[in-house]
């Protein structure tokens, strides 16, 4: 902010009147001088030139009967002019005929004369103009005269300087008069808003004085000031149903805090429950499978050739079933400790691990050997260990639900979106019931009869709960008998939450 902002409505009045009157007469004042100085310089050659005029007269027979001495004498009158200073007459082919000083001193004037005219040497004019007679040039007459125009003006600025200290005197007498008049009302005004924002009081309200336009200002600011009263009595009342709501609020938020630590508590018992199972069914559920797994082993290697070919069928069953339970429990642990496990992210190229993965899917004998095509797949920062284990899980599954086609085809594609990246795995192989969709990633749940497509039913809840980990989302399309498509989208910027 300048410093003419900071300054009261008084000083600006003072201001604005000084510098207007100050401008107005600076203005006239110089309009003045210049025409008094333009009008004293085309005074004084006039009366110069008339001079010259009566001297040529005066002079032109001295000159016609070559008479020095009576242009001398004529010329010696010019001392009743205290102007002039010296004169001089010329003859008509240049010479000087006569010439006077008053002074005495030599006359400072050319050898020979210049044109008609005039000019200013210094302070003094100089003036030529020629001798006619008879429409005849017989001379010309020369003259200096003082024309102090540097003075004049002195003069005339001292004039200016003292009507302008009067009349500026005057208009701060008036201003003065005026502010009393005109910002008494506006100081009033300022003060109470000052009270009001030191007080904080709007009860407070401005004199009415005048019925122009400051009366006007003092109207609208006492309707402001009932305006901000009635909004402070709103606002407080707002400001203690705002405590009052902060109090229940704490109230919630520490019954809130007491059930989220009960409700932690009981989370944490779930969990060391959930490690005491996943224990029993590593150790306990394993004793007793091992055994049936052996001795079933014993009874086919020893008594195989005892046994009719129902007993040797219903012992098939019972060691393949047994082989079931052992990856049934392999795949329960694996789903159990998923979700304890840390994060561990890092920058993946998702194309080179889908790659890598079903090569490694045909090194292992995975069912059938279909075509296989990938797309360029955008990278994204995730765990490489479960990820891996996404796509051995989608892989694995569309090569076994596309072995029984005539031609089979795995395709893995992605689309990049604004916040996140989808993925997918198309397959041309038996597809599923679009109805139970819902079901395919529970644990253990399965669309298709396992003496069909083998499997555990655990994989796809693997794959839900890795993406959902990473803050992604899985879905899949399918009809009957025409392939399948899983989806799974990760965010651009994926960590562990």
């Amino acid at each position: 902010m300048s410093l003419f902002g900071q300054r009261s409505v008084r000083a600006k009045v003072l201001f604005v009147v000084l510098v207007t009157a100050a401008s107005a007469l600076l203005i006239s004042g110089a309009s003045m001088v210049y025409y008094e100085l333009r009008d004293f310089r085309q005074t004084g050659i006039n009366e110069l030139s008339a001079q010259a005029a009566v001297i040529g007269l005066a002079a032109a027979p001295a000159l016609q009967f070559l008479d020095p001495e009576a242009a001398n004498e004529y010329l010696a009158s010019l001392a009743a002019n205290e102007s002039i200073s010296s004169a001089a007459i010329y003859t008509a082919n240049g010479t000087m005929f006569a010439s006077y000083s008053a002074t005495g001193q030599p006359v400072n004037f050319p050898e020979l004369p210049d044109v008609d005219g005039h000019y200013v040497d210094g302070n003094e004019l100089v003036l030529f103009k020629r001798i006619v007679a008879g429409d005849e040039i017989i001379g010309t007459v020369g003259l200096r005269a003082t024309h102090d125009l540097a003075g004049r003006l002195v003069d005339y600025l001292g004039i200016l300087g003292g009507v302008m200290l009067l009349s500026l005197l005057a208009a701060a007498l008036i201003s003065g008069w005026l502010q009393r008049t005109i910002t008494q009302p506006i100081s009033r005004v300022t003060a109470v808003a000052r009270r009001v924002m030191e007080q904080r009081d709007y009860s407070l309200r401005a004199p009415k004085s005048t019925g122009d336009e400051v009366g006007l200002l003092v109207d609208a600011f006492n309707g402001m000031l009932d305006e901000l009263g009635r909004r402070a009595e709103r606002l407080e009342h707002s400001v203690r149903e705002q405590e009052r709501a902060e109090d229940s609020l704490r109230t919630l938020n520490a019954e809130l805090e007491d059930r989220v630590e009960a409700r932690t508590s009981q989370l944490e018992a779930a969990n060391r429950e959930l490690e005491s199972f996943s224990y029993s069914v590593s150790h306990d559920l394993r004793a007793p499978l091992r055994a049936i797994t052996g001795f079933s082993n014993l009874l086919w290697e020893d008594h195989k050739e005892r046994l009719d070919e129902e007993a040797r069928r219903k012992l098939g069953i019972i060691r393949g079933q047994a082989d079931r339970m052992g990856l049934l429990i392999d795949d329960l642990l694996r789903f159990s400790r998923l979700g304890r496990k840390a994060l561990d992210p890092s920058l993946v190229d998702m194309t080179g691990l889908a790659q890598s993965t079903f090569e490694r899917l045909e090194r292992d004998g995975a069912n059938g050997r279909p075509e296989f095509r990938v797309g360029k797949l955008p990278p994204v920062t995730a765990d490489r260990n479960l990820m891996e284990q996404v796509w051995v899980n989608l892989l694995s599954n569309a090569i076994k639900f596309s072995s029984k086609t005539e031609n089979p085809l795995v395709e893995v594609g992605a689309i990049v979106e604004e916040q996140e990246n989808v993925y997918y795995v198309r397959d041309n192989g038996a597809g599923f019931d679009p109805r139970y969709r819902n079901k395919l990633f529970g644990v253990f749940q399965r669309l298709h009869d396992e003496t069909e497509f083998p499997g555990t039913g655990v994989g796809l809840a693997l794959v839900h709960r890795i993406v959902a980990r990473h803050g992604g989302r899985v879905w899949a399309d399918s009809r009957l008998g025409d392939g399948a498509t899983f989806h799974f989208s990760l965010p651009r910027e994926t960590a562990d939450e």
